[in-house]
This record gives C-alpha cells, sequence and structure tokens, in this order.
C-alpha cells in the first residue's frame, strides 16, 4: 500500500476531515489533498509529524511493503475484504456517469405525466373547444401511464447496469494502487460542478411556484390559464430535478468508492 492509500486510511480511522489534519499539520487542505492523491509528498518533518499523529512508525509510512498488520490502529482484516481494481472504479464511474442521467430524465418523466390530463381536463372543462370530458380523460391517462411505463423501465434498466457495484454500498472493502488518489482527484474537480447544479436545482424548484402564483394574481377565473402555469411549474421543478438527481448520483459514486460521508466504513459497520 503507498503513501497515498495509508494517509486516507489512517485519517479516517483517526475520524478526522482533510481540514482537520490540515489544521494538526499546520498546512492547507490542498497540501493534504495532495499527499492523499499521490501529487505529492509531505517532507521528512511532516512524515514525522504524521508518524506521531497517527502512532505508526515513518516506515509504516514511507515503505510500501509494510501493510496494516505492523499499525497499531485497528483495522478491518484486509484478507478477507473485497480489493477494487482500478479497472473496477473506472467502470462503475463510467456507469454511474450514464445512469444518473438516465435516472434523472425517468424521474422528470414521472414529473411530467400528470401535465396531459390536467391540460385536456381543463380544455374539457371549456365549452368552445368542444371535447367530450371522456375524450379528454382517456387520452390523458393514456399519456400519464405511458410516461411512467416508459420511467418505471429506465429505472429498472439502470438498476441492472448498476447492480454488480451494490456491494461498494454495503459491504466494507478495499482499494488497489492509485484508486483512492485518481476518485479524490476526479471529486474534486467534480466538486465545482456539484455545487453549481445544486444551486440551480433548489433555485428551479423554488421559482416553479411562479407561473402558478402568476396564474392566480392575473387571471384566477380562468380555468384552462391556471392548468397551463400549473403545468409550467411541473416542468420548472422538474428541470431543478433533474439537475439535483444526476449530480447527486455522481457524487454519491465517488463518496461510495473513498468511503466517504454516508458510505465510510463506520457506517457500515453499524
Amino acid at each position: 500500500m503507498i503513501f497515498a492509500d495509508k494517509l486516507i486510511q489512517l485519517r479516517k480511522k483517526a475520524g478526522w476531515s482533510q481540514e482537520e489534519l490540515a489544521e494538526q499539520m499546520n498546512v492547507t487542505r490542498q497540501s493534504v489533498s495532495k499527499w492523499e492523491g499521490a501529487q505529492a509528498v509531505p517532507d521528512l518533518k511532516k512524515i514525522i509529524r504524521l508518524s506521531e499523529l497517527f502512532g505508526v512508525s515513518t516506515d509504516y509510512l514511507l515503505k510500501d511493503e509494510i501493510e496494516d498488520t505492523e499499525c497499531n490502529i485497528p483495522s478491518d482484516d484486509l484478507s478477507t475484504l473485497r480489493r477494487v481494481s482500478m479497472e473496477e472504479a473506472n467502470a462503475f464511474l463510467s456507469v454511474k456517469a450514464t445512469t444518473s442521467k438516465t435516472i434523472a430524465f425517468a424521474t422528470f418523466l414521472c414529473i411530467l405525466s400528470p401535465i396531459c390530463l390536467l391540460i385536456l381536463g381543463a380544455i374539457s372543462e371549456t365549452p368552445e373547444y368542444g371535447l367530450a370530458d371522456n375524450v379528454a380523460g382517456g387520452i390523458g391517462m393514456i399519456v400519464l401511464l405511458l410516461f411512467v411505463t416508459i420511467a418505471v423501465a429506465l429505472f429498472i434498466s439502470s438498476g441492472r447496469k448498476t447492480a454488480v457495484y451494490d456491494f461498494l454500498e454495503k459491504e466494507i472493502f478495499e482499494t488497489e494502487y492509485g484508486v483512492s488518489g485518481m476518485v479524490l482527484k476526479q471529486k474534486e474537480k467534480y466538486s465545482k460542478t456539484y455545487t453549481k447544479n445544486n444551486i440551480i436545482g433548489a433555485g428551479l424548484c423554488i421559482m416553479a411556484l411562479i407561473p402558478l402564483l402568476g396564474g392566480a394574481i392575473f387571471n384566477d377565473e380562468n380555468v384552462l390559464l391556471l392548468t397551463i402555469m400549473l403545468s409550467a411549474s411541473f416542468a420548472l421543478a422538474g428541470i431543478g430535478v433533474v439537475f439535483l438527481i444526476s449530480s447527486g448520483i455522481i457524487w454519491a459514486s465517488y463518496e461510495k468508492l473513498i468511503q466517504e460521508g454516508d458510505y465510510s466504513k463506520e457506517k457500515k459497520r453499524n
């Protein structure tokens, strides 16, 4: 196990974030991130400080051939743990990137599914359009069921594609050389996009109330107008949910591989 992976393991066992370790070491969080990403190695003084903080020898930190058996911090039995290779990690991230869009779109279809029924129902209540109630209801229900059927098929298809990786969420595992560093680097690169998508998604969900309120304010007696405004609210909320779900799934895929957040080893044990 290389220094970067050992440092990640020791920090997690101590229950520290990168920021907390950086404070202990009197360095920036970016420095700790580079150490854990195998992009840099601390100098000798910092290696000695790390050995003191974690109660391990400097040899343990610096020599790849010395494994957890020589570390006095309790660890899982590595011989019984599944090991995730670089190929598996990349395949998992690729599948998650694809299925995140599929699941987000399927959710969008579910949110949009009642719109046709609502609009046709409002049209049928307006005499000048001459649309019978039973025709409007029939067409609306067909469209609703069609949207939901497509969404369910997409959910099932995505679930099958990711089923082989379910153990990442439920089991404690180890990663092979360089995997943790690669994932941390990608996670840090994606963090700005994740924050931006969350802001956009939350903003659209809040703004979804505007069309409905606008319709009620300017013409609260026109049922068709109110229904169209309600449909616009559904659409805005649906787009917002797409941003939240797709970015959330990708972010969770990084946390699953490095076993942080909701997928930490501590939470898996509990």
